[in-house]
């Protein structure tokens, strides 16, 4: 595990590195409430490829980046640290792949800074303006009521971290993700502050000013047929806000895609790598 700072706090970032020179840089962005080990199953299918893959610990993941209030979890400041990342990683160039809340800085990123971004791979997520316009149009509303929830303090960290973070652990296995990685991912959520932090990012939503514009970059867009996070007008929308080359894909299963579809994941990012280059 490296490192890298930025304005005071410490990211951790799993640094996959390619034999030989890396034939480009790929930054993977985890959602909640993975952190950088989600993406374990498919670094290596990338550095096989030739590219350089780097996995942060995101804002209220790593250890030495939980700052304090809601208001230190705006979108702006998301997408600073990946930029951040990509700077003292020398890639003035990179490729985005993200899930879920990653997912939503990577649209944002490609949207905000076009030069920087050679393709992006989303998983999961419908572009932010599809999932807006889809809430009073399906059943996306009802599919997001627990981000409402999430905006009460300190009961949705009473309630998820309930005997040990068991709670937390029975809702990623029965969501479908992995007993080994929900474990994992829910004893990661019981350190001091985690959940809280992590919890930042949807309690910033209220703070939020300004709106993700159209993606000019490739994009690859992935998503679970049974995911209950978001609603097909949602994913069917999504294309009409990227205005560079657009393909997607429907894969089995749901939301917890770098997880059980790694090999996908993998063929999606390098389709993306090799058509820029």
């Amino acid at each position: 595990m490296q490192t890298y700072a930025r304005d005071g706090l410490v990211f951790d970032v799993r640094d996959h590195a390619p034999e030989g020179a890396a034939q480009g840089v790929v930054l993977c962005l985890h959602g909640f409430p993975q952190d950088s080990r989600a993406w374990d199953a498919v670094a290596p299918r990338l550095t096989a490829a030739g590219l350089r893959v780097l996995a942060p610990d995101q804002r209220g993941y790593s250890p030495g980046a939980r700052p304090p209030g809601r208001a230190a979890y705006v979108l702006p400041e998301l997408v600073a640290d990946v930029l951040a990342l990509a700077d003292a990683a020398g890639a003035g160039t990179f490729h985005l792949v993200g899930h879920d809340w990653g997912g939503v800085v990577a649209w944002a990123l490609a949207a905000q800074h076009p030069g920087r971004v050679g393709s992006v791979t989303v998983l999961s997520t419908p572009h932010p303006a599809a999932l807006r316009g889809s809430v009073l149009r399906s059943t996306q509303a009802l599919r997001s009521t627990y981000v409402a929830g999430f905006q009460v303090p300190s009961v949705p960290e009473r309630l998820l971290l309930a005997r040990s973070g068991a709670a937390l652990r029975a809702l990623l296995v029965r969501s479908g993700l992995p007993r080994d990685l929900a474990a994992g991912y829910a004893r990661r959520m019981a350190e001091p502050g985690a959940l809280t932090a992590a919890l930042g990012w949807y309690r910033a939503l209220p703070l939020r000013r300004g709106r993700t514009g159209p993606v000019a970059v490739p994009v690859t867009y992935l998503h679970g047929r049974d995911d209950p996070s978001f609603s097909p007008a949602a994913v069917r929308a999504t294309a009409a806000h990227v205005r560079g080359e657009f393909s997607e894909a429907e894969l089995p299963g749901g939301h917890w895609i770098p997880e059980r579809e790694p090999g996908a994941v993998a063929d999606a990012v390098l389709r993306g790598v090799r058509g820029t280059s």
